[in-house]
């Protein structure tokens, strides 16, 4: 079964869009002052390195949460670089996991950024075809798994 997205978006003023998804999500976006805009929102390559941290994030906390590691912080940190020729296309995506808790395995983690990155983040395999693209992750704050106690 194919599915179907549609977003509409609207010229407000001068460089500045309103784009629209149903339910009625919106999101501002804007060019720098160098393009004529006023930087009063998003630009629409900031936005798809959002979709790419967003997508990959719902699946990599989605794992953790299954495997229920005790997350108290997490974060997805995405850096690009971008071709100086038009259409100035990214050539090269980092996508950095920084994940901080309580009795992280570590080897969890790294499994639920792999299969997000390979398998299940749609976002990612559609930027992978256009950019060099790599997921790495950092554990931050964290202590190991505490050790059972003799019986």
């Amino acid at each position: 079964m194919t599915t179907t997205y549609a977003v509409v978006v609207r010229l407000r003023e001068g460089m500045v869009f309103d784009g629209e998804a149903e339910p009625g999500f919106r999101v501002v976006l804007d060019s720098s002052p160098e393009t004529g805009g006023r930087n009063l929102g998003f630009r629409p390559m900031q936005l798809l390195l959002v979709s790419l941290g967003g997508c990959t994030g719902m699946d990599v906390i989605a794992m953790l949460r299954k495997m229920r590691l005790d997350v108290t912080d997490y974060q997805v940190i995405v850096t690009a670089e971008r071709a100086e020729e038009h259409p100035r296309v990214f050539t090269a995506i980092d996508v950095e996991h920084v994940v901080a808790g309580r009795d992280l395995a570590e080897e969890s983690i790294r499994r639920a950024v792999e299969l997000s990155a390979t398998r299940y983040c749609p976002v990612s395999a559609m930027l992978s075809k256009a950019a060099r693209l790599e997921h790495r992750y950092r554990v931050v704050g964290a202590t190991q798994p505490s050790a059972q106690p003799d019986s």
